[in-house]
């Protein structure tokens, strides 16, 4: 099949270089959706933190409870500015001796530079790793039974519910609000996640690790990022913009910890939680009456009467659902509201 680079469609994308696809975008959706699929999402860059004190130290810095983080675990965290936007997202694995964080194309360097900024004299060694490890997806209902090709065995993940506002202090667990099973694997780690299997991958065993797996289909991104939209599962840089907090986002269920110690941004996080909701909120849109089969760019704003309400997340052709849309608007744009991007109009999924 002939392999499609999104680098050769959208110069200059942050998925640039891995594959968009493999020659029929709607059945590899259909693949990852009801069976599983091997996605390349090797463009994403990698943070490794070995040192003795990293767990104490993450936990001092983010918004998830990393102080008793153990190996075979994993999760999500985020990291704030003083008035708690979002900065960082990333996710988690470690294995003992470090912990291997994953996070957006292009972000890594940033989530470095803060870390190196706040190492002081803790006994952590954080450096970027990307040229070292990548990252694989094995994605869909049956990813755990293509993993068990690679000898490996993983729980199901575990996210735990936001509580209510009035929730009581130490009524969360000391340990993350999402844990995901990891498991070393020839040189990797295999890390269970919602959408299925991430395997972070030495490069240079790369093609191995491709070849032990030449059953499962490959899918490319456009295939993996529809999923991920119709499952409302936000991406940093897409769903988010310098104003955003983690509650309008759905970040706080699997990154936040509600009931941890002191970090930058915690204010804001406990004020909305306890006193009021956020500004804004994430929502899946429908999109009717598109013009062409190119989705709205992200960014693309959306308007209700003529005033702008919100702005495009991550826009894709769902190969059930149509055109689709993960957006952000104005909380008090109601559940039944018509709205506009550009030319096209748009409704909530309210489910």
């Amino acid at each position: 099949m002939t392999t499609v680079l999104i680098e050769e469609l959208e110069p200059g994308s942050a998925d640039a270089g891995v594959a968009a696809h493999y020659g029929d975008p709607m059945r590899e959706q259909r693949t990852l959706d009801t069976a599983v699929g091997l996605v390349d999402r090797s463009n994403r860059d990698v943070i490794a933190v070995p040192g003795e004190e990293r767990a104490g130290w993450l936990h001092t810095l983010t918004t998830q409870h990393l102080s008793d983080l153990r190996a075979g675990q994993g999760t999500e965290f985020l990291v704030l500015s003083p008035h708690g936007h979002v900065e960082q997202h990333a996710l988690v694995a470690e294995d003992g001796t470090t912990a291997w964080l994953d996070t957006e194309p292009g972000a890594g360097a940033g989530l470095a530079k803060y870390l190196e900024m706040m190492r002081f004299f803790t006994r952590v060694e954080p450096r970027d790793a990307t040229a070292e490890i990548a990252v694989l997806s094995l994605v869909g209902p049956r990813a755990p039974e293509a993993a068990a090709r690679l000898g490996i065995d993983l729980a199901e993940p575990r996210v735990l519910e936001v509580p209510g506002p009035k929730f009581a202090a130490g009524s969360l667990p000391p340990e993350p609000t999402a844990l995901y099973d990891v498991r070393a694997f020839e040189g990797g780690l295999a890390r269970r996640v919602p959408l299925g299997v991430d395997l972070l991958v030495p490069r240079s065993g790369l093609d191995a690790v491709v070849t032990r797996l030449a059953d499962v289909p490959k899918a490319g991104l456009w295939a993996y990022e529809a999923v991920r939209v119709a499952h409302r599962i936000p991406r940093l840089g897409w769903e988010t913009d310098h104003r955003t907090i983690p509650a309008e986002a759905r970040f706080v269920a699997p990154a936040v910890h509600l009931d941890k110690g002191c970090y930058r941004g915690q204010e804001t996080i406990a004020r909305v939680h306890h006193l009021g909701r956020p500004p804004r909120r994430l929502v899946l849109l429908h999109l009717d009456g598109v013009a062409t089969d190119q989705p709205p760019a992200q960014g693309t704003p959306i308007t209700l009467d003529g005033r702008e309400i919100g702005f495009v997340g991550t826009a894709v052709r769902h190969y059930e659902l149509g055109m689709i849309a993960l957006a952000v608007v104005k909380r008090n744009v109601a559940d039944d509201a018509r709205l506009i991007i550009g030319e096209s109009a748009a409704a909530i999924d309210a489910d």
